[in-house]
């Protein structure tokens, strides 16, 4: 009978052992296959075999969750896992990532702070923490972090252009692309950004043409207003008011987004909302170089998924299906980070 029992015990730790093998087996096959990111994998210590299993399980339903859109439901399995395991790095990270998908930066970057107290190098951290100051508009910070990035590998200096260019600091833009070109590594889509700037720098450099420094006023005010105000004022404010305002009025979308190209050449919502407008009227093929030139001044992730959105219709509208197909992956995968 003790040796029926012991053969028992055997069997169903065999059939614990297989079922926990298969599922780590299936998450790393995922793994490989770029379905998570690296730096989302929790290494965990000093576990037991069954809380191990358990924190995994529900980690893994978290980055399921995530990559599906639930954010929500990402958020519950992540708060069981630091139930089972506090104050873990991964877990805080992912955190963060699905606060900042709700849209909620302040708790996205209480997370990443305290992941990053434990990781102050983790590069992979303090870029997710450049995109909640950019969501803020907080491009003074995004630049600090950004610095510290660039401190660990330097071929992140061309994020770093595109975010003194919104931030309005033109002559460090200039500065660091020139740095860039006479160490050879100066790439196509940072010559054709200064190119464009060269050609109106002038309007760039006046701090009225930035968001941060103009008045919060213009929202209020109807669209025949603004309109009036934007031919003695050519303030981005009121242009990005002024097409907000005409959702849906093709003529003044086309005719707004394609002035202020011309007179802030490094605003990449001019050429989404450009862009679109050509699409939806089935000029493709305008809007594809159109959308092709703005994605080159792109720092949001949201605002990058849109541009391959756009450029995936383009191809589609062309005819270019593999293109297209090229496009929609490309947003795909930019969602699921």
């Amino acid at each position: 009978m003790i040796i029926r029992e012991k053969n028992k015990d055997k069997r169903i730790r065999r059939i614990f052992v297989s079922k926990r093998s298969f599922l780590f087996s299936l998450f790393f096959m995922l793994l490989s296959t770029n379905f998570f990111s690296q730096d989302s994998i929790p290494e965990k210590e000093d576990l037991t075999e069954e809380t191990e299993l358990k924190f995994q399980q529900f980690f893994f339903r978290a980055l399921s969750e995530k990559s599906i859109g639930n954010y929500k439901k990402a958020i519950e399995n992540l708060e069981s896992c630091n139930q089972i395991l506090s104050n873990d790095v991964a877990v805080f990270f992912e955190f963060s990532k699905n606060y900042l998908f709700l849209k909620n930066t302040l708790l996205a970057k209480e997370y990443i702070e305290r992941s990053l107290a434990k990781e102050p190098n983790n590069i992979w951290m303090l870029t997710h923490l450049v995109q909640i100051y950019i969501k803020d508009r907080n491009f003074e910070e995004a630049i600090n972090t950004q610095h510290k990035i660039v401190a660990i590998n330097p071929k992140k200096r061309e994020f770093l252009v595109r975010l003194y260019v919104y931030n309005s600091q033109i002559r460090e833009a200039f500065s660091l692309m020139d740095s860039l070109e006479k160490e050879n590594v100066l790439s196509s889509s940072l010559k054709r950004l200064r190119n464009r700037l060269e050609v109106r720098k002038e309007y760039l450099t006046k701090k009225n043409l930035v968001q941060k420094d103009v008045k919060e006023e213009g929202s209020s005010i109807g669209l025949n207003e603004l309109i009036n105000q934007f031919k003695t004022d050519k303030s981005y404010k009121i242009l990005e008011d002024i097409l907000n305002k005409s959702t849906g009025n093709y003529k003044n979308l086309l005719k707004f987004s394609e002035e202020g190209i011309a007179l802030f050449p490094a605003q990449p919502f001019l050429y989404l909302i450009n862009g679109k407008v050509l699409n939806d009227t089935k000029n493709h093929k305008n809007a594809l170089p159109v959308l092709q030139s703005g994605i080159d001044f792109v720092i949001d992730n949201e605002m990058e998924v849109d541009f391959y959105l756009e450029i995936a219709k383009a191809f589609k509208g062309l005819g270019n299906d593999k293109e297209k197909i090229k496009y929609l992956q490309k947003a795909k995968n930019l969602k699921n980070k």
